[in-house]
């Protein structure tokens, strides 16, 4: 297994946020190449746990070489099954602190074969669990214009969405597009206009593994499971890294710290849902000097909620 470093965007802020526990438990949502599991271990005393989890094969693998640590464990699946993963050890509820980085890793995007970069010459794959679905080459054959179009539009924020859906359409149907570099080609000779510091493909790429990974609904039921399987005091700590992602970790949030009356004509209480999470500080951005040190960074925002 070739190994390609990770640097780990907002380390300490985000595992500083947990408030760690020596004795407690904690769930690493993200495993990765384990910069969080690593900061979190060295904070944990004998008694602490610590479960990590990844869909991604070469995570897992990684894990199993480099952590052999009786206080923690990898499980292999997509986080949005973390409440089933707490269910098997009867975790429910006594978690003390859950994170996740929900940025593509490091070397996810560095191995031009996981077909992620528009940098890299590679198969169109994208799949966080290439053992798993379709790749986004079978997709982008199956999927309609229209729902190519709606994809781009909504899950890249892509401007000339049917444009770019029409051609790669075109491209597909003439069998003229197999790698990354190819649709990168494409997408940069239709796009009029160029944002500053950004490939014309970034939005497009990101919609498209968007769509492969199924990875919207998947923040949504993981922000569900995490609320369910933290203890009280228990904190959530989220790093998101575009806006789509942000919008959704910063509504959950705010909507789980807000009472919800479930008869709002009424003109005396007649009940509704408690609040179950409070907002902890304010959103934090990484530092100008890891800007500058790690570019992938410029784009992360970390926010921190509590069970009540």
């Amino acid at each position: 297994m070739t190994d390609f470093s990770h640097d780990s965007v907002l380390l300490k802020e985000s595992v500083d946020a947990l408030n760690i526990q020596p004795d407690g438990c904690y769930i690493d949502g993200t495993f990765g190449r384990g910069g969080h599991s690593r900061l979190i271990l060295q904070a944990l005393g004998e008694k602490g746990r610590l479960m990590g989890i990844d869909q991604d094969p070469t995570a897992i693998a990684y894990a199993k070489t480099h952590f052999k640590d009786p206080r923690f464990e990898i499980q292999a699946g997509s986080f949005a099954d973390i409440e089933a993963y707490c269910e098997m050890r009867d975790w429910v509820g006594k978690v003390n602190g859950v994170l996740l980085d929900l940025g593509v890793s490091s070397p996810q995007l560095d191995d031009a074969s996981r077909g992620f970069s528009f940098m890299r010459e590679g198969p169109l794959d994208m799949r966080m669990n290439p053992e798993s679905g379709l790749s986004a080459k079978a997709w982008l054959q199956q999927v309609s214009e229209a729902d190519l179009k709606k994809v781009l539009s909504q899950y890249g924020e892509e401007r000339y969405a049917g444009r770019i859906a029409r051609v790669i359409k075109e491209a597909i149907a003439e069998d003229k597009l197999h790698t990354t570099l190819e649709l990168a080609e494409l997408v940069k000779q239709i796009s009029p206009k160029t944002e500053k510091n950004k490939h014309p493909a970034t939005r497009t790429f990101q919609a498209i593994r968007i769509a492969v990974n199924g990875e919207l609904d998947a923040l949504h039921q993981v922000l569900e499971g995490a609320v369910k399987v933290l203890a009280p005091g228990g904190r959530l700590s989220v790093i998101s890294f575009h806006s789509l992602e942000d919008r959704i970790v910063k509504q959950f949030m705010r909507d789980k710290s807000q009472f919800i009356d479930l008869f709002p004509e009424s003109p005396v209480p007649m009940g509704g849902i408690e609040p179950v999470l409070k907002r902890v500080g304010k959103p934090i951005f990484p530092s100008k000097m890891e800007q500058e040190q790690n570019p992938r960074a410029r784009s992360a925002v970390l926010r921190v909620a509590e069970k009540l």
